[in-house]
């Protein structure tokens, strides 16, 4: 049985990092081998770098309380620069260096951030001239550029060599983060997390899985957010070596470094799938039909376990004879099933490393077909629930109790209430409604803006996830859909759909318009077309009716042609534009948004659920044949 370091009564991060490092000083702590000159550090050794930047920042005048901002992306460098600036009691503001740049001088000033600690000196060049009138008091490059009145990284470690941290009066209230997230408007928000949101998540983790020291977590996901960082705070507290990758080279270094540890968005557990996939239709045909014979009798096997176990979500509490004959069921096809697991899924297992243990996915629900395939393979994915805004796991599924399709079960001292949306009056189990949040892990609010925290969170401590769903008598959390109008992509990132609608709309090819995408790999839209332009230009007879004209819209190439450039168009012209914004699939409706065929509210706006629902089927199609 691993053992597992205690960090229950830490006030501060800073000490688990202490504890961690005296109690494992020789296990490497981090190791970038793709950065440009290679990084492999032990715990005492990042501790002391850590102490250093800490110091040096408290050397230019930094201390408790002060916000820093941090634009950078992962490295050793960047954990370094986060524990030294938590370590000193000041708080960071972070970001990816890759943001929009309207986006980043908006952070930096909102989060009165007085220090900058930026990736490099192409990033900091993105941010002039304005940075100029912001009064930073100093500008730190994680890089080992040179550049007039800044520090890089190797002068600030010498700047706190003979310096020390002081004695910050840190406690688990004090503020240690600002994420910005997604906000109204246009306008992120600050998420305030702090000490003791973060020290409960590392709390809580074990006693969902216990990991042990020397053990190899791989990651890849953003570190500045909270799902990736609270992993890493979680892993490395209990002395494990984290290994950095990227999408480029997961593959390889998942069969190199044989990870035992590691979570991603369900976009990466579809790549690795599409991967495999792709490699076993390269086999000659006798080997496709004999991978495909064995995929096909496994997922009846696994199917068959989950009902015999209560573990399927379509029938948790099935009757004895239908467990008596799932059971029986599951136990003929065994051997099958174990045989295909010598011949087909131990070489897969063996294409991610063969020693995956814990595998976690967040970020969006992870579709039925991956949760299969995987649990058919041997790799068991603990999906789980969150949001920034509670730092962020609220529900994980367990080793003993992974009901695919679900979100798994709280953390411990986490409530979970289901309410009706309009009423807010609590439903009992196996009714969907508006899924409201309680515990440790829930933010101190939005920096600066009292009017969303009061929003988000009642006076009873509530917090409004803005998510669809509903519990079991055994409180697993199953999520059904968004009371919010975000789309979160299988990649993990955060759109919003009104505001690339509203820029579509200008097109005059478009009268109204829908954008879905869901826990997919792109966006797409739901487009009524203009026919008195389309006819105006002479592409389609006057005077068709939608629902007749519909079809052959969608079949025609000049008129698809037309629309997609319409769409490529105006999201590209959008200021803030990003790859994740672009439309890549749409279809043309047989019927307009009205409120007499109850998709637009009495005030005109869209029903997005009712849409969502009544072309459930069309959007499926859709997404099936996604580049």
């Amino acid at each position: 049985m691993a053992r597992i370091l205690d960090h229950s009564q830490a006030q501060s991060l800073w000490q688990v990092w202490q504890k961690t490092a005296a109690t494992y000083p020789e296990i490497v702590a981090v190791h970038d081998p793709h950065a440009k000159v290679p990084v492999k550090l032990t715990y005492a050794e990042i501790l002391e770098l850590m102490q250093k930047f800490g110091a040096g920042l408290r050397a230019l005048g930094a201390g408790f309380g002060d916000k820093i901002a941090l634009i950078a992306d992962n490295s050793a460098r960047w954990l370094i620069a986060d524990q030294g600036i938590l370590a000193i009691g000041a708080a960071n503001a972070t970001r990816s260096s890759q943001t929009e740049r309207q986006e980043l001088l908006y952070i930096l000033e909102h989060s009165d951030s007085s220090i900058l600690v930026v990736e490099n000196l192409e990033t900091l060049e993105k941010l002039k001239p304005e940075l100029h009138s912001l009064g930073l008091r100093a500008i730190i490059l994680l890089s080992d550029q040179a550049g007039d009145g800044i520090y890089n990284f190797n002068q600030l470690l010498e700047l706190g060599a003979s310096k020390d941290l002081g004695t910050p009066p840190i406690t688990p209230q004090t503020l240690a983060t600002l994420i910005y997230t997604s906000g109204t408007g246009g306008k992120p928000k600050g998420v305030m997390l702090s000490h003791g949101n973060l020290l409960y998540e590392l709390n809580a983790a074990p006693k969902v899985y216990a990991v042990e020291a020397g053990k190899i977590a791989l990651s890849i996901l953003p570190t500045w957010h909270s799902y990736e960082r609270t992993f890493e705070y979680f892993v490395l507290g209990q002395g494990c070596s984290q290994i950095y990758t990227n999408i480029r080279m997961i593959k390889k270094d998942l069969q190199e470094y044989q990870p035992h540890y590691m979570v991603a968005v369900p976009r990466l557990w579809e790549s690795i799938y599409e991967g495999i996939q792709k490699q076993f239709r390269e086999q000659p045909a006798n080997k496709q039909k004999l991978v495909n014979f064995f995929l096909n009798l496994s997922r009846s096997y696994v199917v068959a376990k989950r009902t015999f176990t209560g573990l399927n979500l379509a029938n948790l509490e099935p009757d004895f004879l239908t467990r008596y004959h799932n059971g029986l069921f599951a136990l003929l096809l065994y051997p099958l099933h174990k045989l295909g697991d010598r011949l087909v899924y131990a070489k897969v297992r063996q294409a991610t490393g063969g020693k995956l243990e814990l595998v976690v996915s967040g970020g969006g629900s992870i579709a039925d077909h991956l949760e299969d395939f995987y649990e058919i393979v041997g790799i068991n994915i603990l999906g789980g629930y969150g949001l920034t805004e509670t730092a962020p796991i609220t529900h994980v599924r367990r080793p003993q109790r992974n009901i695919r399709g679900g979100d798994g079960q709280p953390l411990e001292w986490t409530e979970t209430k289901i309410v009706d949306p309009e009423t807010r009056q609590p439903l009992p189990p196996g009714h969907q409604g508006l899924v409201l949040l309680r515990g440790p892990q829930v933010m101190q609010g939005y920096y600066k803006n009292p009017e969303s925290t009061a929003k988000a969170i009642d006076p009873d401590g509530w917090f409004d996830s803005g998510d669809l769903g509903w519990i079991t008598r055994w409180q697993d959390l199953i999520i059904t859909g968004r009371a919010k109008d975000t789309i979160v992509l299988s990649n993990g990132e955060n759109i919003e759909p009104q505001p690339l609608e509203d820029v579509c709309s200008r097109s005059v090819y478009i009268d109204q318009i829908v954008i879905v995408g869901q826990d997919q790999k792109c966006l797409a839209a739901l487009i009524v077309p203009n026919l008195a332009q389309l006819a105006s230009d002479r592409l389609i007879p006057e005077d068709v009716v939608l629902a007749e004209i519909a079809p052959q819209l969608n079949q025609d190439q000049q008129i698809k042609n037309l629309l997609q450039q319409e769409l490529n168009r105006e999201i590209k012209n959008r200021p803030g534009f990003r790859p994740d914004d672009r439309i890549s699939l749409f279809a043309c409706l047989p019927e307009p948004f009205t409120i007499e065929n109850g998709l637009l509210t009495q005030t005109y706006k869209i029903k997005r659920n009712q849409v969502n629902a009544r072309y459930a089927d069309l959007i499926e199609q859709l997404f099936r044949i996604q580049p």
